[in-house]
């Protein structure tokens, strides 16, 4: 079977252009699995993606014109169904053998042609047949269909279609833009196809301004990208033209000199690169007057209104140049950079004037008004919200550090949210904080309560740093523990992929915070602290809250690579001091490894059970005048040497060594449960055998639930 290579290319016009990646992946993916379906494309097919903003394209090798045949067996019915008493066709048999095209006209001969299966508890009737493959035009027209239909569309569209009647527009298509044409190349053999209103050529159109012909005709599928870069003067591809915008980046900032660099963003190369098909690097330059206002400020406006690249010094500190991806190459390029530098001028200009406005007035000034900014229906304004803020603060304050931080907390936690009614703020939501440490060094406040309040969000997202001081560190826990009790209390818990109020993003924070500083305080302790702020305002969920923070707690232990095993062995402990989950993770980690490991987990799982089962309370106090048995001497004997040890180690801070002084044990452990009645007829006997039961379980859990590793 003879295969050429295929080329779709839908040509639209512009495309959104943060969800281009997307798409583009999306159309070349579904179209391949519907091909490599209909088996007009083998598995190991090369499927290449191509995205611009005008196109959505896809290359997949090795495409059959035509599809094997293929053999397929299809289940009739029961033969009880199927077959007369005699072992002839019923009429319901002949009905379903017609519709599936079989010859009936010899009905002996069609039962004959049927094969017998057992199917469950009855035997039925199957029929094998040959299934014709699906031509190439068929197959794509299907595939192409699904692949449209499949499509993430952020948003779709209405437009009419113009037609040769008396009334244009008459058909009217819903795409995510307006189609223009349609390509389907099968090596150089057009495939006839059509979607959205559009019969499939071998022409697209190239570069709005500066395509060399027009249209683009292709000779060959596999000339697509070569052709229409040649020719239409655009790098179809997505990551191409996203390596060349970044070639070019880096090539117009050595120009520059000084170490200069263009700032770090992901988002923004893809969005640019979703936005230009020819991509053009320029340099320019404002006045250095503007970088009197914070860069923050600088670099948002340039990055979120203008989509330019800001050019940062080693040091990472903003310079008064900035790099523009342009969709267009002139000769002289002069008109170009003048038009950007006179768009970016008035945005700067705003920046400067709100971080001028906003200086007139202190933060402590704007506190009062807080409290005309609602925070939720339920739990009060934003002034409501800061004085729970404060209270908790400095609860925590004063347990981690006394008088000072706790003093210092409430300063920074009075102010943290005052930033949200500046001008600079109120046009930029994403530099809160940031903007209200900038304000509270010109206020005259201290360093540490200026780094607290910038950085009393974070960490905003995973990876992210967390706060750089002891009083942001405080203010930072008690702001995400005022939303998750907040919330908690009125039952707004994630439900599902629902998070609205990222509930989840500030478990992570408080998670990270509490283990990553080694912050001394119990995690109980710190949810208890909270919840009086709220005063009878909510209801007491801090059960569900501390549930909710181990819940999260695991699945990010689970993700950086630690066994469900291990995890659900430590948390099953639900221990207070978060800090100390990775050492117990490790000592487990050890434990596991060891010899005596299974057969211990196992014990300790039969332990459990035993005691779950044991009638009223079960005393820990083993009487060893009541040993009877040479087995559970020897175990309690063993147990008065290693546990004391243990606990020792355990104490010390040295987990892994607490846990395997206790593998000594297996031994003992194995002779007791193998000569030793523990539910002897004697009551006395009994009870010190669960007691001694009791403390094996208690020491052998003091730093995970051992019976969890038991497979």
């Amino acid at each position: 079977m003879t295969t050429q290579n295929l080329l779709v290319e839908l040509f639209v016009e512009e495309l959104p252009p943060k969800a281009l990646n997307k798409l583009g992946v999306a159309f070349s993916s579904v179209l391949a699995e519907q091909l490599k379906a209909q088996g007009l494309a083998p598995a190991n097919a090369v499927v290449t993606a191509f995205a611009s903003p005008r196109r959505l394209a896809a290359h997949v090798t090795g495409v059959a014109a035509q599809a094997a045949d293929k053999a397929v067996q299809q289940k009739l019915m029961p033969v009880a169904v199927g077959l007369d008493a005699a072992g002839k066709a019923t009429p319901a048999l002949l009905k379903k053998l017609q519709a599936l095209g079989a010859d009936v006209s010899d009905p002996v001969a069609a039962v004959a042609a049927l094969k017998r299966a057992p199917d469950g508890k009855a035997e039925a009737l199957f029929y094998d047949s040959v299934v014709q493959g699906a031509s190439l035009q068929a197959g794509l027209q299907k595939a192409l269909e699904e692949a449209l239909a499949k499509l993430p569309i952020p948003k779709v569209m209405q437009y009419q279609l113009e037609t040769d009647c008396e009334l244009p527009g008459w058909s009217s298509v819903n795409f995510v833009r307006p189609a223009h044409s349609l390509i389907a190349l099968h090596g150089s053999t057009v495939v006839p196809v059509k979607a959205l209103g559009l019969t499939a050529g071998n022409h697209t159109q190239g570069h709005r301004f500066e395509a060399k012909v027009s249209p683009v005709v292709l000779p060959h599928a596999d000339q697509y990208d070569t052709v229409l870069q040649r020719d239409g003067s655009v790098i179809a591809g997505f990551a191409e033209r996203r390596a060349e915008i970044v070639r070019q980046l880096h090539a117009a900032a050595a120009q520059v000199g000084g170490g200069v660099k263009p700032i770090e963003d992901e988002a923004l190369l893809d969005e640019v690169t979703a936005l230009v098909e020819r991509p053009n690097v320029l340099t320019c330059q404002f006045e250095t007057e503007f970088l009197d206002v914070p860069q923050e400020c600088l670099i948002l406006t340039m990055k979120a209104n203008q989509k330019y690249f800001p050019l940062v010094d080693a040091s990472g500190k903003l310079t008064n140049r900035f790099l523009v991806v342009s969709n267009i190459t002139p000769d002289d390029a002069s008109f170009v950079i003048g038009g950007n530098e006179r768009v970016v001028r008035p945005r700067l200009a705003d920046a400067k004037f709100f971080f001028d406005q906003d200086r007139k007035k202190t933060l402590e000034s704007r506190v009062d008004g807080l409290s005309k900014v609602v925070y939720h229906n339920k739990l009060g304004t934003q002034g409501e919200r800061m004085a729970r803020v404060c209270a908790i603060a400095q609860a925590i304050g004063q347990q981690l550090g006394g008088d000072l931080l706790a003093q210092q907390a409430l300063q920074a936690a009075r102010l943290a949210k005052t930033d949200l009614l500046t001008d600079m703020v109120g046009e930029f939501p994403e530099l809160q904080g940031i903007m209200g440490g900038y304000y509270a060094r010109h206020d005259g406040l201290s360093e540490d309560v200026a780094q607290a309040i910038e950085d009393h969000y974070k960490p905003r997202f995973a990876g992210d740093e967390l706060p750089r001081n002891h009083v942001g560190l405080v203010v930072a826990l008690a702001d995400k523990l005022e939303t998750l009790v907040g919330m908690f209390g009125i039952g707004n818990v994630p439900t599902g992929d629902k998070d609205p109020f990222a509930l989840r993003r500030h478990a992570l924070g408080v998670i990270r915070m509490l283990v990553e500083k080694d912050v001394a305080i119990d995690l109980a302790a710190l949810v208890s602290v909270a919840k009086p702020a709220f005063g009878e305002q909510i209801s007491d969920a801090s059960g569900a809250l501390i549930d909710f923070i181990y819940d999260r707690l695991a699945g990010s232990l689970r993700e950086q690579g630690f066994s469900a095993q291990a995890v659900d062995a430590v948390m099953a402990l639900q221990p207070q001091r978060l800090s100390d989950v990775s050492k117990r993770l490790q000592a487990v980690r050890a434990f596991a490894d060891l010899p005596e490991s299974p057969a211990l987990a196992a014990a300790n799982k039969r332990i459990g059970n035993i005691l779950k089962k044991a009638e009223g309370a079960v005393s820990d106090t083993v009487s060893s005048a009541l040993l009877k048995e040479s087995a559970e001497q020897a175990l309690y004997a063993a147990m008065q040497r290693c546990v004391p040890e243990s606990i020792a180690q355990f104490e010390a801070g040295d987990l892994s060594a607490s846990m395997q002084t206790l593998a000594t044990l297996r031994e003992p452990v194995d002779d007791f449960f193998n000569d030793v009645m523990v539910n002897a007829d004697d009551p006395a006997l009994k009870a010190n055998r669960l007691a001694l039961l009791k403390s094996l379980h208690l020491a052998m859990n003091r730093v995970a639930d051992v019976s969890r590793l038991a497979t």
